[in-house]
């Protein structure tokens, strides 16, 4: 491989909640990522942050009694302690509310300014009376005003998938306070993106820096047209004041993304390192961003849309990874399979999560399943039964016959040989991100490692002093074996390589791994790693759900002042009357499929009993595959209104809980309920 300098980024945090195993598969992806490059001798910057800004900052920091930068420190805090905690070695964990920040957003502004790709217009929002605010999409509520769904966001329904104004949702009220918004004219800031389409649409199309299966899924937006970007908000807003304006503010996504340069920024000026080489577009750096699929458009479009009009060097990859769902579902609080990063680690070792992902993770965009059970058995097979295993069992013989000596001439030099091409096999795993290939390939030499133990039989040749030489070789090829296993492991489990190569008393090096250790001294064995029990995951499983238990407020004051809350606020009351208005039916779900154009809709047929219905719902992102749901006994809405979509006709509602989104959970009859049966 030829040398390289990487600048390499992860997305940032939000700074108002903890770090979740859902957070960390892309911290773990990424942090693998970066020893892997320096392990074959690339130079990598390698940086993060906490995103500080915004209304939930804001409004979260008020109900707690204290300012907005008390909390954004107490979660960076908090948010680096969980990284290091998972082995993850950031350069330099910032924050978005930095000098360095201020400084390079308002630059970037007036460069876009200056280019003529700020534009103004006056817009009328929806403001909060009580709270004098100005209500982002996300903090109105209201009825969506295409089907008809109670509850849904400012910004699209979650039901049927429509995306409207806020000020289209029917009956909308202030998920702050609960009061019904006005609406209000401001003057807001807008980056102008079609007039960058053609350069992106370009640079999508004819660069590497995003997958084919993201270039097309980008190619759906570039068909609708882009639209002026909103990078404004009014005050009171936590952020940064927009540059010769009053009251103005940038909008979090704007300064977000330029958070990743001013962490590296303030890692250079205490480093003594030039800054510039990282944003001029003709240095040969590759900018590499790790991302979730949920925010593609923002480092896809808006990002090197701003770049671009900055004349500034633009992202070199953008890779792109799915969700995590535990045992085959979204995480669940309430089962305890929601997993803050923190209790994870009071029960498990982080390495064993590292391990768990990097044999599941690929260059494709797919969901991560974390099966608890296969994990155990992944770990205590893969882990401790064939790679610590492999050392526990022949160190025992070179320090009790050869005081710790290996043999000067290899066993079975062919062996030793799979060493090299197993080299190559990891190498171009871990380079395209492919670690489940890496994993692969390591399990495989493995395999054969213990495969050429069990036949040698060491214990047996022990007890023939004939065999005095042999059994010094074999029991040296194994251990030769188990150093090429835990360097090709290092960049997956850094702290058993390191207690490795302690107990090797060598340095682990991908150059020359394949070259054995001959007439060299190991040191004494020691334990390396533990089996994983069952009572371990049960305790993690019953202490996430205590988690969810302390975080739960009791009172409806929490509530009505908009702390955190698993609750959304009671509807105004109706009648019996009002009830009976709503006709519930038990219904099975006999077809579903995907929705051709839309990432969240499902189409289904469901036999109410006296008739068959179609009915499209909001369910892809929380079921993933429309198939799991055939089969299903629903609760349907069986009286309400069809209503003609633009993929078809959609005759009633399925009934679910849940805010919308990866968190929506079917309702449905007990046992022995009958398709047409009434609710009451």
């Amino acid at each position: 491989m030829s040398h390289k300098t990487l600048f390499v980024t992860n997305a940032l945090p939000y700074a108002n909640g903890p770090i979740h195993l859902g957070h960390m598969l892309e911290h773990i992806q990424s942090d693998i990522y970066v020893r892997f490059q320096r392990a074959v001798g690339n130079e990598v910057y390698y940086v993060c942050g906490d995103d500080c800004h915004g209304t939930p900052v804001m409004i979260k920091a008020q109900n707690l009694g204290i300012s907005p930068e008390q909390l954004v420190e107490q979660a960076r805090k908090s948010h680096l302690e969980d990284l290091q905690g998972f082995l993850v070695e950031y350069d330099n964990f910032y924050s978005t509310h930095t000098p360095e920040n201020r400084e390079i957003s308002c630059d970037m502004y007036k460069k876009c300014r200056e280019e003529g790709y700020i534009t103004t217009r006056t817009i009328s929002q929806l403001y909060d009376p009580k709270k004098q605010m100005f209500l982002p999409d996300r903090f109105v509520k209201g009825i969506c005003p295409k089907c008809g769904a109670p509850d849904q966001y400012g910004d699209n329904c979650e039901v049927c998938g429509a995306t409207y104004s806020p000020t289209e949702l029917k009956d909308p009220y202030s998920a702050i306070s609960g009061e019904k918004p006005v609406l209000r004219e401001s003057e807001h800031y807008f980056f102008d993106l079609p007039k960058a389409e053609e350069f992106l649409h370009d640079f999508i199309r004819h660069s590497s820096v995003l997958g084919q299966e993201m270039s097309n899924k980008l190619e759906e937006w570039f068909k609708e047209g882009l639209k002026p970007w909103d990078i404004s908000r009014d005050a009171p807003y936590f952020g940064f004041e927009i540059p010769d304006t009053e009251h103005k503010y940038f909008y979090v996504w704007m300064d977000a993304p330029i958070g990743y340069l001013a962490s590296l920024k303030a890692y250079c000026q205490q480093h003594g390192l030039e800054f510039a080489p990282f944003t001029d577009p003709h240095s040969p750096v590759e900018m590499c961003h790790f991302i979730g699929k949920d925010i593609l458009y923002f480092h896809s479009l808006f990002w090197p849309g701003m770049l671009h009009a900055c004349g500034m060097k633009l992202p070199s990859h953008i890779f792109v990874h799915g969700y995590v769902t535990v045992n085959g579902a979204k995480m669940s609080k309430s089962k305890g399979t929601f997993i803050k990063a923190s209790t994870f680690l009071k029960y498990q070792r982080a390495e064993s999560l590292r391990y768990y992902f990097a044999s599941k993770l690929s260059s494709q965009v797919v969901d991560v399943d974390l099966s608890l059970d296969d994990y155990m058995a992944k770990i205590n097979s893969d882990i401790v039964g064939k790679v610590v295993n492999l050392a526990s069992r022949n160190s025992g013989f070179i320090h009790k016959k050869f005081a710790g000596m290996l043999s000067s001439v290899p066993g079975n030099p062919q062996l030793l040989n799979e060493i090299a091409r197993t080299r190559e096999a990891v190498i171009r795993g871990y380079d395209s991100r492919n670690y489940h290939e890496a994993i692969k390939a390591i399990m495989q030499l493995a395999d054969e490692a213990n495969r050429y133990i069990d036949r040698e039989a060491p214990w047996i040749l022990a007890k023939e002093p004939a065999q005095s030489e042999h059994l010094q070789q074999v029991c040296s090829d194994g251990l030769n074996l188990f150093r090429a296993l835990v360097t090709f492991l290092s960049p997956v489990m850094p702290q058993l390589a390191a207690k490795a190569a302690e107990f090797l008393n060598c340095k682990l090096d991908f150059a020359t791994v394949h070259e054995p250790l001959t007439a060299h001294k190991i040191n004494e064995f020691e334990p390396l790693y533990r089996r994983i029990e069952k009572k371990d995951i049960e305790q993690m499983i019953e202490a996430s759900k205590e988690d969810l238990k302390a975080a739960t407020p009791h009172s409806t004051h929490a509530q009505a002042t908009g702390t955190d809350t698993e609750f959304e606020p009671l509807e105004s009351e109706i009648t019996i009357d009002d009830f009976a208005k709503i006709d519930l039916r038990v219904g099975t779900i006999l077809e579903a499929q995907a929705v051709e154009g839309s990432a969240k809709l499902i189409k289904m047929q469901i036999d109410l009993g006296f008739e068959k219905r179609q009915i499209i719902g909001g369910l892809k992102t929380a079921y993933g595959d429309p198939a799991s749901l055939i089969g299903r006994q629903v609760i349907v809405v069986a009286n309400l209104k069809p209503r003609q979509m633009k993929f078809g006709l959609s005759a009633g509602m399925v009934t679910a809980a849940g805010p919308g989104g990866t968190q929506i959970f079917l309702l449905a009859p007990d046992s022995g309920a009958q398709n047409g049966m009434r609710v009451h």
